[in-house]
C-alpha cells in the first residue's frame, strides 16, 4: 500500500509598487547626473593639424588643413597652394595662428612643426602631345598620320593643368613647313585654360620586317620568325622588306643575325632545281607536247634559266624552272620565262 503525501502550495512572492518616496529619488538621482555629463556633451569637437597634405585648387582652405573645423568655416581660405605640380611646407605656427585670427580656439598640432603641400596636376605627356599636333596635321595639311611622327625639340615635353581639367589635348595655332618638315604648334587643354607651345621635326616612318633569330644560309623562314616595325624611314634601308607574309618559305642566302632588318638579297625563293639532279624537260608547241629525262647542270629556282644535258645525245640545252625537277625548253620557254618575272615583280 502506498502512502500518500500532502501537497504542499508554494506561495509566489507579490511585486509591491513602487512608493512616491522611491520614484521621486530616483528623478533627482538621473537629473544630477544629466547636470554632471552635460559639459562633457557639449564639450565643442578639439581642432586637430593634419598630417601632409594634396593641394586641388588654387588656394588651402580650413579644412584641407584642420580636421574637425565645422562646414561653414571649413571653406575659408588661408594660405595659396603652391604652383602646379610643385610641393612646399607651411609652418605649423602660422596655420594655429591664422586659426586664432578666426576665433576659433587652440589647434592640436600632434608634435608637427610644418605640414607639406603637394599641388596635384594632370599630366600631359610627349606621347598625347604628338597625337594632338598629328591630328591638326591630317585635318588642315592633308598628312597621313600614320605614316609620319613627330621628333619635338624638347624631348619631354610635359603640360601641367588643373587635375578636374580633364577631355583630350588639342593643338592649335599649327604652322607647317612642307619644304624643311619644321612644325610649331600650342597644345591646349579646355580653352586655353593650360597650354604649351611645342616646336618639332616631322619625319617620316615605314613598315620594315625583322628577323626575329639567326639563319644561317640556305635555312628557310617560317612565320614566326617575321615581325613587322614601325621604324623612321631615315634609319632604315631603302630596301628593306616590309611583306612579312611574302617571306614565308624562302631561304638566308647568308649568315643572318636576330634583330636584323631583311633587305632584298638577304632571302630568296628556294632552289626547285639542284644541280646533278635528274629532271624533267618539257617541249611545248601548238599541237605538240613532249617531256624527256636529262641533267640540270647548275641550281635554281622558280623563273631561272638553267642549261640541262640529254644523258642520251650529250646535247646541252638551256630551259627556264617551273617546278621542282621540272624544266621548260623550247618555244613556250621565253613566253613562261615572261609570265614568271611579271608574277614576280607584282609580289
Amino acid at each position: 500500500m502506498y502512502v500518500l503525501k500532502p501537497v504542499h502550495h508554494v506561495a509566489r512572492p507579490r511585486v509591491a509598487p513602487l512608493s512616491a518616496g522611491a520614484i521621486i529619488r530616483t528623478l533627482l538621482a538621473l537629473a544630477v547626473l544629466g547636470i554632471l555629463t552635460l559639459p562633457v556633451l557639449a564639450e565643442p569637437t578639439r581642432l586637430r593639424l593634419r598630417g601632409d597634405v594634396t593641394a586641388r585648387g588654387d588656394v588651402l582652405t580650413l579644412g584641407d588643413l584642420i580636421e574637425g573645423a565645422a562646414a561653414d568655416v571649413a571653406r575659408q581660405a588661408l594660405f595659396r597652394s603652391p604652383a602646379l605640380g610643385a610641393s612646399g611646407t607651411i609652418q605649423a605656427r602660422r596655420i594655429v595662428e591664422a586659426v586664432a585670427r578666426l576665433g576659433l580656439g587652440d589647434v592640436e598640432t600632434g608634435g608637427r612643426s610644418q605640414v607639406a603641400i603637394m599641388r596635384a596636376a594632370r599630366r600631359v605627356g610627349a606621347a598625347e602631345i604628338e597625337a594632338a599636333v598629328k591630328r591638326t596635321l591630317e585635318a588642315s595639311y592633308g598628312l597621313d598620320g600614320r605614316n609620319l611622327a613627330l621628333r619635338l625639340d624638347d624631348e619631354s615635353p610635359t603640360l601641367l593643368a588643373p587635375v578636374d581639367l580633364d577631355g583630350p589635348a588639342n593643338a592649335v595655332d599649327v604652322t607647317y613647313d612642307a619644304r624643311s618638315k619644321r612644325v610649331a604648334a600650342l597644345v591646349t587643354l579646355g580653352d586655353r585654360q593650360a597650354s604649351l607651345r611645342v616646336t618639332g621635326q616631322v619625319v617620316e616612318i615605314r613598315e620594315v620586317v625583322v628577323l626575329g633569330r639567326a639563319l644561317n644560309r640556305g635555312e628557310a623562314l617560317v612565320a614566326a620568325d617575321l615581325t613587322t616595325e614601325r621604324r623612321l624611314r631615315e634609319a632604315s634601308p631603302a630596301d628593306a622588306q616590309s611583306n612579312s607574309a611574302s617571306l614565308v618559305g624562302q631561304v638566308a642566302q647568308r649568315t643572318l643575325s636576330a634583330g636584323s632588318v631583311l633587305r632584298s638579297g638577304d632571302v630568296a625563293p628556294p632552289d626547285l632545281v639542284s644541280r646533278g639532279e635528274a629532271v624533267t624537260m618539257v617541249f611545248d608547241s601548238p599541237g605538240l607536247n613532249l617531256s624527256l629525262r636529262g641533267i640540270a647542270n647548275e641550281s635554281g629556282r622558280v623563273g631561272a634559266i638553267v642549261s640541262v644535258t640529254n644523258p642520251i645525245s650529250k646535247k646541252v640545252i638551256t630551259g627556264t624552272v617551273i617546278g621542282p625537277g621540272r624544266v621548260s625548253v623550247g618555244p613556250a620557254a621565253p613566253a613562261r620565262q615572261a609570265t614568271l618575272e611579271s608574277a614576280a615583280l607584282a609580289r
